[in-house]
């Protein structure tokens, strides 16, 4: 391997998140001192992974097929979709096991200051399917922050033709958090969203 090749890879390396350029350096070292065990099948993997790996033209997750596995499998209930910015928001949901619906992705938030406006999500696709008879409940799942805020707003308006329900994931103190250690904006949800016992 070349020097120029080293320093494409650590420079690709270093755009992943939560790597530097140091970072990408300590990896590609790495990389090298365990070549045959972890980076010739690691680049056999990616370049698998970009051959065969597709989006789902249903809900927008990855997969190798489409529809989906998650859109295909018949356990799950269709009367519910949950409403993700992005994949890895999927894969959270998927890793707890806690819910046993289906998925939409949209791509992202609405963010004036990053220039990304309605035509730039996937909601058409969402009040399509929101519309469809079997469908009763659209979580939406954005995350606590005012984009994702907005952007829940914004599909709660654009589904409220659509007579499904429409609820959004509970804010507030976590499993296990103690109230010293939690923020202004979480504790104050956390008790606008109180409810009795």
């Amino acid at each position: 391997m070349a020097a120029g090749d080293l320093d494409r890879v650590m420079h690709l390396l270093a755009k992943l998140p939560g790597l530097g350029p140091r970072s990408a350096r300590r990896a590609m070292l790495h990389l090298m001192q365990k070549r045959e065990a972890l980076m010739v099948p690691l680049a056999d993997a990616l370049a698998a992974a970009a051959r065969s790996i597709r989006t789902c033209s249903t809900c927008g997750n990855f997969d190798t097929t489409d529809p989906c596995a998650i859109c295909q499998d018949p356990r799950r209930d269709p009367s519910l979709i949950c409403v993700v910015e992005d994949v890895g928001d999927v894969w959270a949901l998927e890793r707890a096991a806690a819910f046993k619906g289906r998925y939409h992705v949209i791509g992202g938030v609405l963010s004036a200051l990053d220039g990304v406006g309605p035509e730039d999500l996937k909601v058409d696709g969402l009040v399509t399917r929101a519309a469809m008879p079997e469908v009763t409940e659209v979580i939406l799942a954005m995350n606590a922050t005012v984009d994702g805020q907005t952007t829940a707003h914004y599909i709660a308006d654009r589904l409220a033709g659509t007579g499904v329900a429409v609820s959004r994931l509970a804010h507030g103190v976590p499993v296990g958090g103690e109230l010293d250690f939690l923020d202004d904006g979480t504790l104050t949800q956390a008790l606008k969203a109180r409810h009795s016992v």
